[in-house]
């Protein structure tokens, strides 16, 4: 019964491929190939390898390996550094004070505009794009964790203090748990911004990544394998999105059955 209400929601998807078919078909426009030559492309670039390698071709085992190992890896440490750092600040007026012009200030800036710093510091890399994703998505995750922590409710620390908890564990029992939901909120928006800020890294300096061979076909002038890469992303976004969520839902239960008892 899930199945098919998830095909149900799936029925504008033919609507819309078939309007595009006949759009890009009738305009005879080479910047705007139609889906079916989009879908030929794709398929010779990243889906015509042997059986017994999913169909992958060697540029897709090369590239998009390398490309999610990247934005994991900016991902997981934005995490570590902003959740301990928005802990302390939501649970620390004081540091909150001091260091929220700094965070203010390193948020208005577009990480794209700091590709030629990273570039400069670490060289054209691994390093300079996992750089570049983490100062992109931190922000969210500190700033989710911070108004997570800041708004714990009083009679739970109350509590917590009446029962003897030392300050380590209020963090780990009380703040924390509190403090999920906004966590996991700051992930999901930064899990996203990932993807975009691993595409805009792989395209300055590097020789591999999925962002490498967009704009390698781009400058062959490739325009159906640019649109294939660029629907191979869409589905890598799609996929992420949709495994980070059933995650949460599994990691939060407690948090929804706690909210239907109340």
């Amino acid at each position: 019964m899930r199945v098919l209400r998830g095909l149900g929601r799936l029925w504008l998807v033919p609507v819309v491929l078939a309007a595009w078919e006949a759009a890009t078909r009738a305009a005879e426009d080479n910047f705007f190939p139609p889906p079916t030559a989009i879908a030929v492309r794709m398929h010779e670039m990243w889906l015509s390898g042997p059986p017994e390698r999913l169909w992958l071709t060697d540029a897709a085992v090369e590239n998009i390996p390398t490309s999610v190992g990247r934005l994991f890896a900016g991902w997981l440490i934005a995490g570590v550094i902003g959740i301990a750092l928005g802990l302390m600040l939501g649970r620390s007026p004081v540091l909150s004070r001091f260091l929220d012009p700094l965070i203010e200030f390193g948020r208005a800036i577009p990480p794209p505009a700091l590709l030629p710093f990273f570039l400069a510091l670490f060289a054209a890399g691994a390093q300079m794009q996992i750089a570049t994703i983490v100062f992109g998505i931190i922000w969210p995750i500190l700033l989710n964790a911070g108004d997570g922590a800041r708004h714990v409710d009083r009679q739970h620390l109350e509590t917590s203090r009446v029962f003897g908890f030392s300050r380590s564990q209020r963090l780990l029992r009380v703040i924390l748990p509190s403090a999920m939901p906004k966590i996991f909120a700051g992930l999901r928006l930064s899990l996203s911004l990932a993807l975009i800020l691993m595409v805009i890294s792989e395209l300055v300096g590097s020789t591999n990544g999925i962002g490498f061979q967009l704009l390698d076909a781009q400058r062959s002038f490739d325009l159906p394998g640019v649109w294939g890469t660029i629907v191979v992303l869409g589905v890598l976004g799609y996929v992420l999105n949709s495994a980070f969520l059933a995650a949460e839902r599994r990691l939060l239960s407690w948090h929804r059955a706690a909210k239907q008892t109340i």
